[in-house]
């Protein structure tokens, strides 16, 4: 688990323990901020507002940080089965099934994956703020990333704006993919005749999306998908423009004779952990109407 294997939840706190790197040093109030900084790699914002606010104790090898002082959920929690992958006091990865959107957007009575999860952090007693990392479109399928304090949240907010996020995704797409089809690096930006939808745009931001061809059907692929950027319906338009709509994806042309969304589901999310420096990976089991669709070809 690295060297801050050492670090314990003590109730609102964070104890972790360096070791001589304090306990021998001969200014305490220095190394403590520089081992925090540099070794604990701790957001430099949040250590100085916590060092300002007097958050941050120590005595012998042990430093204590007041991380965890009970927040609001920062929107109604909705009661609802949810998928957790993954959970610790720093994260939490949760399943998003289809037709779900991430977060509320002003419509009456429209349920979020981000109402759920409030829901589950008011019953299992966590006065956390619901904060997503990344989001995934409404009929996407696949694990959401979720910050359950400020350390956290800086950190993997960071590691997304660096692309140090990993993401994969498994798609049905039409049509039958060359095997050296293997990168799209196409710029995308909005379509001004159309609200929803995006397009292919010198002018747009930068999009770069790697493929594999896995499976061939007779009229259809299996591929898999990894974004090194993320931009609002990616995949979707980048398969699109080149002659492979996602089977179903009916805004950007895909039939829906054999799905009724579009099949894309996120597989596997890999991140390093922001306290631990562990790398999680999280695999994503494939929904059932994926499964069904996958049979449904092969046949």
């Amino acid at each position: 688990m690295s060297h801050l294997a050492n670090a314990n939840r003590r109730g609102e706190w964070l104890e972790l323990i360096p070791g001589k790197a304090i306990s021998s040093a001969e200014n305490a109030d220095t190394a403590v901020l520089e081992w925090l900084l540099h070794t604990a790699e701790m957001p430099e914002k949040l250590l100085n507002r916590l060092k300002h606010e007097k958050k941050i104790q120590w005595k012998g090898d042990r430093i204590q940080i007041h991380l965890f002082s009970p927040q609001l959920l920062g929107v109604e929690p909705v009661w609802q089965d949810l998928g957790v992958l993954y959970e610790d006091d720093f994260c939490l990865v949760v399943h998003k099934p289809a037709g779900m959107s991430i977060h509320p957007d002003g419509r009456v009575g429209l349920v979020t994956l981000d109402h759920v999860v409030a829901a589950h952090y008011q019953a299992t007693g966590q006065e956390v703020t619901v904060k997503h990392i990344h989001r995934l479109d409404q009929d996407t399928t696949g694990p959401v990333l979720y910050a359950k304090n400020e350390w956290a949240q800086l950190k993997l907010d960071e590691n997304m704006r660096d692309k140090r996020i990993d993401r994969k995704y498994v798609a049905f797409v039409q049509g039958n993919v060359k095997q050296n089809l293997s990168l799209i690096d196409l710029a995308i930006g909005k379509d001004r005749h159309h609200a929803q939808r995006r397009r292919i745009s010198p002018t747009g931001q930068s999009a770069i999306t790697h493929v594999q061809l896995e499976e061939l059907f007779k009229e259809a692929s299996l591929v898999r998908l990894r974004l090194e950027t993320g931009r609002t319906h990616q995949i979707r338009v980048h398969l699109s423009h080149v002659g492979h709509p996602l089977i179903g994806d009916v805004l950007y042309g895909g039939n829906t004779t054999l799905m009724t969304r579009q099949s894309l589901h996120g597989e596997r999310l890999a991140f390093t952990h922001p306290l631990t420096k562990e790398y999680i990976e999280i695999e994503d089991p494939w929904p059932e109407d994926m499964r069904k669709l996958h049979n449904l070809l092969r046949a």
